[in-house]
C-alpha cells in the first residue's frame, strides 16, 4: 500500500529538489546548455548550477562535456534520461537486500545483509532503513532525488491497509504495517507488495516470462506462495491473499500446518518441513540448509534427490490445481528447490500431468526463474517506478 509522505515545504531538501527540478525542466527545453546558460535561464547562481550539475551527473541524469562560449572555456550539459532514483527492499526470512535503480529500472547500487528478519517487524524495518541511508550514502546520492521505495514481503498484503496477513511465513509480521513506518522513517511515499507478486511482474516484464500476460510464479522458501498475472495484471485478490497455494489441502491425515490445517502442500513442499526429514536419511549436522539439500541432490546423494523428487511431485499436485483454474501460459519455479533443476521440475511435471486438464496442459510450460533470488527485488524496484507514472503491468 502506498503511504504519501511528502519534504517538508520551506525546508532545505525542498528547496533542492525544487532547484534541481528548474534546471532539468530546462535542459528538457532547450536540449544541450552550458552552465552559464542554465545559471540565466534559471535564476540561480553559478556555484548553485555547478553542484546540481555534479549531482545529476553521478546519477548519470546528464552528461557533460567540455566546450567553448564566446571563446571562452565552457561546460556543455546535455539531459540523458529522466532524474530520479529509486529504492527497493527484499525482507526475506533471514536476509534483507536493498536496491538502487534509476529512472530506467538499471540497478545502481545492489546491498545484502544477513539479518534475523522474522523475529521482529520493527527491527527488521529499522534495519532496513538503515541500509538503505547507508547506500544513499556510498552512492552519494541526495535523499530529495529519491522518488519512490517499495519493498517486498513474504506474505500477504492487504492492498486497502497495508497489513501483512497473519499467514505470513514470519508469524511476528502479521498486523505489522511496514509500509508506514518505512514511510515515517525515510520520509519517501512506500508501497509494500508480497515477494511473489512481485516476483511474476520482473519474470514477465525482464526475465523468462517476457511477452506473457498469463503466468504463475511459484516461490519457494520457509513457505510456499505464488503470484498470479492475468491478462498482464496483477491478481491479488479481494483481501490480497490470492496466490496463498502453500495452504491448498493435498493430505487430510497429513502434518499440522501453520495455519491450522492438515497436510496443506507447504507441509509438503516448505524448506522446515523437508529439513525436519534429514535426520531420518541419517544427515544431521552435514546439512543445515535447503541449499546444502540441492546440493547433496545434484552430487547424487540417493536420500536428498529422493526428498527433492517428492517435493517437485507434491508441488506439482498443488499447481495442478491452480493451472485448471488460471489456464496460465508459464508456471515459472523460484527458490532454492528450482536449483535442482530436472531433479525437481521433472517429478513436479509429472505430477501435473496426473491433474491438469489436457488442454490447460497443453498451454502451458513449466520453467525455473530467470532472475533468480532477484526476481522480488526486481519487482520491487518496477513497482517504486510507478510512482513516475510508469506501468508495471
Amino acid at each position: 500500500m502506498a503511504t504519501d509522505a511528502e519534504v517538508t515545504p520551506g525546508s532545505q531538501a525542498a528547496l533542492r529538489q525544487a532547484n534541481r527540478q528548474r534546471v532539468v525542466e530546462a535542459l528538457r527545453a532547450a536540449g544541450t546548455m552550458t552552465q552559464a546558460e542554465i545559471a540565466r535561464a534559471t535564476g540561480l547562481s553559478a556555484a548553485s548550477v555547478s553542484n546540481i550539475v555534479r549531482d545529476l551527473r553521478s546519477l548519470g541524469t546528464v552528461s557533460v562535456r567540455e566546450t567553448s562560449s564566446n571563446g571562452r572555456r565552457a561546460r556543455a550539459v546535455t539531459l540523458v534520461r529522466p532524474p530520479g532514483v529509486v529504492v527497493g527492499i527484499d525482507f526475506a526470512f533471514s536476509r534483507i537486500t536493498v536496491a538502487l535503480g534509476d529512472s530506467q529500472g538499471r540497478t545502481l547500487l545492489e546491498e545484502t545483509i544477513v539479518y534475523d528478519v522474522a523475529s521482529d517487524a520493527g527491527r527488521g524495518v529499522r534495519r532496513a532503513v538503515w541500509l538503505v541511508e547507508t547506500l544513499l550514502t556510498q552512492a552519494r546520492i541526495d535523499h530529495s532525488t529519491v522518488i519512490g521505495v517499495a519493498a517486498a514481503v513474504p506474505g500477504p498484503v492487504d492492498a486497502v491497509s497495508g497489513e501483512i496477513g497473519t499467514i505470513t511465513c514470519m508469524p511476528r509480521w502479521a498486523g505489522a504495517r511496514p509500509g508506514e513506518e518505512l514511510a515515517e522513517r525515510l520520509g519517501l511515499p512506500v508501497a509494500v507488495e508480497n515477494d511473489a507478486n512481485l516476483a511474476v511482474l520482473a519474470e514477465a516484464a525482464e526475465g523468462v516470462a517476457r511477452g506473457r500476460e498469463h503466468v504463475i510464479h511459484v516461490s519457494l522458501s520457509q513457505g510456499v506462495g505464488a503470484g498470479l498475472l492475468v491478462s498482464g495484471r496483477l491478481f491479488r485478490g479481494a483481501g490480497g491473499t490470492a496466490g496463498e497455494i502453500g495452504h491448498i489441502g493435498l493430505d487430510e491425515r497429513g502434518q499440522v500446518c501453520r495455519c491450522g490445517n492438515r497436510g496443506c502442500l507447504e507441509t509438503l513442499v516448505g524448506e522446515p518441513y523437508l529439513l525436519a526429514m534429514l535426520p531420518q536419511l541419517g544427515h544431521v549436522e552435514d546439512l543445515a540448509t535447503l541449499g546444502d539439500v540441492v546440493a547433496a541432490a545434484r552430487d547424487a546423494d540417493p536420500g536428498c534427490r529422493r526428498i527433492v523428487a517428492e517435493a517437485g511431485a507434491a508441488l506439482g499436485r498443488g499447481v495442478a490445481i491452480v493451472v485448471n483454474m488460471f489456464n496460465p501460459q508459464m508456471v515459472v519455479v523460484g527458490g532454492e528447490l528450482a536449483d535442482a533443476e530436472e531433479l525437481f521440475l521433472e517429478p513436479m511435471r509429472r505430477a501435473m500431468e496426473l491433474g491438469t486438464l489436457g488442454s490447460a496442459l497443453r498451454d502451458v510450460r513449466v520453467v525455473r526463474g530467470e532472475l533468480g533470488a532477484r526476481a522480488a527485488l526486481r519487482g520491487a524496484l518496477r513497482l517504486a517506478l510507478s510512482t513516475m507514472g510508469e506501468s508495471i503491468r
